[in-house]
């Protein structure tokens, strides 16, 4: 194999080493890409869960007056 042809070979496994490197560091940008969006996602659920709580809290909390209010008029 002559100088030209080695050089060659070199130079498109340098190349090859590189599209590899730019390839993974992609893939990693895409994983977090997708981490912080399951994250979101996880935050977003975590926010509808609180809101639920809150109403059914809301919901408790008219129920006692309704229950308070029965017995006042029970009681008159």
């Amino acid at each position: 194999m002559c100088e030209r042809e080695k050089h060659g070979m070199i130079k498109k496994t340098q190349r090859e080493g590189r599209n590899r490197e730019r390839k993974q560091v992609s893939m990693g940008e895409v994983e977090r890409e997708t981490d912080s969006e399951r994250e979101r996602e996880r935050e977003r659920e975590r926010e509808r869960e609180r809101e639920r709580e809150r109403e059914r809290e809301r919901e408790r909390e008219r129920e006692r007056e309704r229950q308070t209010d029965r017995q006042t008029d029970t009681d008159v």
